[in-house]
């Protein structure tokens, strides 16, 4: 009777000769996918992240400690080397006390609300206000500053339920939450309040970034639970008289240090070329930061414990990187794409993993479409056997973004999207919505393709 690897590896030749792979490529893939279900190093490893760290906001006794625990939790895996690169990031805290309260006449009720990243507080006894609800932009301009100033706007525009891709639907409706604040100032209002930008229909507030670039008065910006737009609009059709009360304690305190975490795997054929694998640090302070994005950070170390536990030397230097602040400003990205010029480094190929821990359907390329297919013909027949067929130009990621200007390869791994701006940015983005299995598949895929990449040299 066949062992069963001596079985997966005729499986292999046979799929080698009608698919026009190579055996031995093949065969590595099914062992990266073979010890990562089997092993689970990496979700062992977030699970240890999200209850011995938890949340990593930059700038905070959190972030700090996530450093601590990333560098050690390199040193262990054994890494040829383990460095950090100090980046300044903005420090702000979210404070203890967040309220909402609708006012319908003498009816009080209150409703979940928190903060947007980067908000300034509320007045120490909160701030009051009748509504106006917007739900297109263009209807800012229209009221003007004679119906908003003094006002609370309140936008309400929903995720569109009709696209199959949440990412684009996200991006359709995040204007609200990082330019709301932005353009209700330029008509005097007193505070915004924003829907969640989440296709769940729950009690969960989700926060995010906002920003106030180029505004002379900055006003509070906080979201509400989609359940809580969905009932505050529904009140305001009855009566145009609905008053807000809010109360938030979040504060800035300048910009601090923090770093940015990296580990090596050096290459044995051409070590002054760099695979970089990675994620971001960093996370919001709602949950523990599992899913946006401890699993990245962990996908990149898992391949990187996929190389050693196999005794895989990749042909170039592999550098796994846990980037700082891609959530608050895209410091840790920035900073590493200027040293990464300064020092004259060479990038062949670089990939990041921050769209959660869901099963991976494929990865989406920055480049264009006659060179993704070329790619994607090639790489495609190894990646069947696992249910992966998209190969796609797109977004790579945020924090390898700075990179582009170089025309590196950049590429992102792309799981199931549809549950994962359930939990983004909210109480729910915690280890308990991680499924261990579809983990696995998600860094087994990303070895996978950093693995292909290199061996075929499909980056030249």
């Amino acid at each position: 009777m066949r062992t069963p690897l001596l079985l997966m590896a005729t499986i292999f030749c046979q799929l080698a000769a009608t698919a026009q792979v190579d055996s031995l490529h093949a065969y590595r893939i099914q062992q990266f996918h073979h010890l990562a279900l089997g092993e689970n190093y990496g979700y062992q490893q977030l699970v240890a992240l999200a209850n011995d760290v938890g949340p990593r906001l930059a700038g905070s006794e959190g972030g700090a400690k996530g450093v601590t625990w990333s560098i050690a939790t390199m040193k262990r895996l054994g890494l040829d080397t383990v460095f950090t690169q100090e980046v300044q990031v903005p420090h702000w805290e979210r404070g203890a006390q967040e309220r909402g309260v609708i006012w319908h006449g003498k009816e009080r009720i209150a409703i979940p609300t928190t903060a947007l990243g980067g908000s300034v507080g509320t007045p120490e006894k909160g701030l009051r206000g009748k509504v106006v609800e917007i739900t297109d932009f263009k209807q800012l301009d229209l009221l003007g500053e004679k119906q908003l100033k003094g006002k609370i706007v309140f936008f309400n525009i929903p995720m569109n339920p009709n696209f199959i891709n949440t990412g684009f639907a996200y991006g359709q409706a995040v204007r609200q939450r990082w330019a709301g604040a932005i353009e209700a100032s330029k008509y005097g209002a007193k505070a915004v309040i924003i829907r969640s930008v989440t296709l769940r229909q729950d009690d969960n507030p989700h926060t995010g970034s906002m920003s106030y670039a180029g505004v002379k008065d900055s006003i509070p910006a906080a979201a509400i639970s989609t359940n809580a737009a969905n009932q505050l609009s529904k009140l305001l059709k009855d009566n145009s008289n609905i008053e807000f009360e809010l109360w938030m304690a979040c504060q800035h305190h300048g910009m601090v240090t923090s770093h940015t975490v990296i580990g090596e795997l050096r290459g044995s054929v051409h070590p002054e070329q760099y695979l970089v694998v990675g994620g971001h640090l960093d996370s919001w302070d709602l949950g523990d930061g599992s899913q946006d994005d401890g699993a990245g950070i962990m996908h990149a170390l898992e391949v990187a414990h996929l190389y050693t536990k196999l005794g895989i030397r990749p042909k170039r230097t592999l550098r796994v990187v846990f980037f700082q602040n891609e959530e608050f400003g895209l410091q840790g990205g920035r900073r590493y794409a200027e040293l990464a010029d300064s020092l004259n480094e060479n990038h062949y190929f670089a990939i990041e993993s921050d769209m959660g821990s869901g099963i991976p359907r494929g990865f989406s390329f920055d480049t264009n479409s006659e060179r993704v297919a070329k790619i994607g013909k090639t790489v495609g027949p190894y990646f069947e056997p696992y249910s992966i067929y998209e190969f796609k130009s797109g977004g790579s990621g945020a924090d390898l973004s700075p990179l582009n200007k170089d025309k590196i390869l950049l590429a992102g791994l792309r799981p199931e999207s549809q549950r994962y701006f359930d939990y983004h940015h909210s109480v729910l983005d915690h280890i308990s919505s991680v499924h261990p299995r579809e983990f696995a598949l998600g860094a087994a895929a990303l070895a996978s393709m950093v693995y292909l990449i290199d061996q075929l040299d499909l980056a030249d």
